[in-house]
This record gives C-alpha cells, sequence and structure tokens, in this order.
C-alpha cells in the first residue's frame, strides 16, 4: 500500500462525491433514521462500489446505462413514496428516538439499496475504477476511495440529523419526497435519452 495514492485517491473523490445525488440520498436517510443504521447500510454499499471499481477497472463504463438509470429512477420513486407513506397518522414535529423507529436491519438494507442503485456508474465509481488502472495500486485506491466516500456520507448523515433540529420533520420529508421525485425524473430522462 502507497500511502501517497490512498492520499491522492481520496483527494480526487472526496469533492467529486460532495455534490452527487447519493450525498442527497444519504443526508435523507440520515434525516429520517439512526444515523448508525443509515451508515452502516452506505458504508457497505460504498465499500461494494469502490472494490468493483477497483476489480474492474475500465470495464465498469462498458455496463448498460440505461437500465441502471431505469432501476435508479424506480428506487427513487419508491423511496418519495415510502416518505411520504410513513408520516401519516404521526402528529409530532421532530423525530423521536424511542424505539418506534424501524430497526437495524431494514434501515440499513433500505440504505444500502438506495446506495447501491444510485451509485452505480457513476462518476467517482468511474473515477475509482480509471485510478485503480492508472496507479497499478488496487489496495491503495481502494482504500483512498472508500474513504473519500465514508466520509462524505459521514458529513451527510450528521448533517440531515442536526437538521432536524430547526426543521420539522414534516416538511424535511415533504422536500426529501420531492427531491426524490426529481431525481426520479432526472433518472429516467438518463435511461430513454
Amino acid at each position: 500500500m502507497n500511502l501517497a495514492i490512498i492520499l491522492a485517491v481520496f483527494a480526487i473523490i472526496f469533492p467529486a462525491e460532495l455534490p452527487d445525488k447519493t450525498a442527497l440520498a444519504s443526508l435523507i436517510l440520515g434525516s429520517r433514521y439512526r444515523p448508525a443504521f443509515v451508515f452502516a447500510g452506505v458504508a457497505t454499499a460504498f465499500a461494494v462500489h469502490a472494490a468493483l471499481a477497483v476489480a474492474a477497472g475500465s470495464l465498469l463504463a462498458l455496463l448498460p446505462r440505461r437500465p441502471v438509470q431505469a432501476i435508479a429512477a424506480g428506487l427513487f420513486v419508491l423511496g418519495a413514496a415510502l416518505l411520504l407513506r410513513g408520516r401519516r397518522g404521526h402528529d409530532q414535529e421532530h423525530i423521536e428516538l424511542d424505539g418506534s423507529q424501524p430497526g437495524f436491519w431494514p434501515v440499513a438494507a433500505t440504505s444500502f439499496a438506495v446506495i447501491l442503485a444510485a451509485e452505480f456508474g457513476d462518476l467517482t465509481q468511474i473515477a475509482t475504477a480509471t485510478l485503480a488502472a492508472r496507479y497499478h495500486s488496487p489496495a491503495s485506491v481502494g482504500i483512498g476511495a472508500v474513504l473519500a466516500l465514508w466520509a462524505v456520507a459521514g458529513l451527510a448523515i450528521v448533517g440531515g440529523r442536526n437538521l432536524l433540529k430547526i426543521i420539522p420533520l414534516t416538511w424535511i420529508t415533504r422536500v426529501a419526497a420531492a427531491v426524490m421525485l426529481v431525481l426520479a425524473g432526472v433518472s429516467l430522462a438518463a435511461a430513454v435519452s
């Protein structure tokens, strides 16, 4: 392993992931569910993607883009529907962590599935594959990429949780659902274009 390569990959992947849809999805999930549960699913999905990118190298760019985008659109619509449906009958303004939330496995699995679909064929995955081909150091590239992705996810999840201290959950839920529907539209448009 080469520390210089790890740091170089981190420096490239971290800023590229900040404005990405997966960071937004992590923020939304983190505002809705227990952060540790969300991070477990998100971190696992990012590790899978980094491993695939390093292993497959530039071949990931050859995957059919349209089906991947269509699946991502469907998952965003499903996420929006689940967010809106989950708010019915709840009068509380802010979420309470009293055990009434879903347990670890449902939250981690949902977080994993959303990030897995949204990140597939993404810029940072392709960049990771390219860096792996360039540096010929798969372990160093993989570690640098995973650490960068985890750092962005952690920031997004904590940011989402802190957002609840200022804005009522009902508003966040409605905005999150609207954003997910917009992302579904963008993904669907990319799939049919």
